[in-house]
């Protein structure tokens, strides 16, 4: 291939492009404020800067279950604190209707009392976030109980699901832990059922059984120690949580600064750089405009 290039100038048009690209760089790192903004501007980071990315949206989406986990835990927490409430009302109703003094009428009173917290404690199973009911297990979608005080054998209410709640919330730190217990572990579960202890005990103050009211106060008790154990369970839930936020949003500014050391321009360094290259260009092009411009043929005839 032929050139009229000299060698002189060959290079000379080399370092012109290669100050260019130095002043297009400078001026991009300045304008994005990013000195990496294609794979070809650093292809020995590019690996690490994608893997710290992904990193990044994970921990961004753990962060995000974890304040949907703490809203339930919270949620759940409360409901459960009224709960002993009425269980502790329910017990104190329980010892007047027992007395020997109490009338028939009084106990008929007593029974009415107890209705009203059975449907209190069934709309605490139902307690919802967000449209979610919080005690459903995965059929978060649909309560798991509903008031029916004429079904004796259903402990004064109706089942509608009886889903397990399988889903785990991710810890940052490594693993996944439960986060929720479903309605029929908290509120009927086996020997120690609140629906029953309660249904239990209304049906004997409208027989105006002193003793059937009387040995419903064990049951009702039983019950309350296990509402208690439930909320020690979520007061767990929502320690573990507080320490996976703590540690996520630790995690996440460590990440962000990784992904900066990479990515983020160094204003003086790109300021400086531009400055040098465009000092270097138009010196290089004051030189070249001074150069001779004969050659052998001008002393030819």
């Amino acid at each position: 291939m032929i050139t009229n290039l000299t060698p002189t100038s060959a290079i000379f048009l080399a370092n012109v492009n290669r100050l260019e690209r130095s002043l297009a760089e400078a001026n991009a790192e300045i304008s994005s404020g990013k000195k990496v903004n294609v794979a070809s501007d650093d292809p020995g980071e590019i690996q690490s800067l994608l893997q710290l990315r992904t990193d990044e949206r994970q921990n961004t989406q753990i962060q995000s279950n974890l304040n949907s986990a703490t809203a339930d835990a919270d949620s759940a927490d409360t409901a459960l604190a009224s709960a002993i409430q009425l269980m502790d009302t329910a017990v104190s109703l329980a010892t007047q209707g027992a007395n020997a003094t109490t009338t028939a009428s009084g106990r008929q009173d007593i029974a009415q009392q107890i209705a009203g917290i059975q449907a209190q404690m069934v709309s605490i199973s139902q307690t919802q976030v967000q449209g979610r009911y919080i005690f459903s297990g995965d059929q978060e979608n649909n309560p798991t109980y509903q008031l029916d005080l004429n079904n004796a054998s259903g402990n004064g209410v109706d089942m509608l699901s009886n889903s397990a709640a399988t889903r785990q919330v991710e810890d940052p730190q490594g693993g996944t832990f439960t986060a929720s217990e479903t309605a029929q572990q908290i509120f009927d579960t086996s020997g120690a059922s609140v629906f029953a202890a309660l249904n239990s005990l209304r049906l004997n103050l409208l027989a105006n059984n002193q003793t059937g009211i009387g040995n419903a106060i064990p049951a009702l008790q039983a019950a309350s120690q296990h509402l208690n154990t439930m909320e020690a369970f979520y007061g767990n839930v929502e320690n573990r949580i507080t320490n996976s936020q703590a540690f996520a949003n630790q995690y996440d500014t460590q990440l962000k600064t990784a992904i900066s050391n990479i990515e983020d321009a160094d204003a003086a360094s790109a300021a400086l750089l531009l400055t040098q290259s465009n000092t270097a260009l138009q010196a290089s092009m004051q030189a070249e405009g001074k150069m001779p411009t004969s050659s052998l043929f001008n002393y030819l005839g």
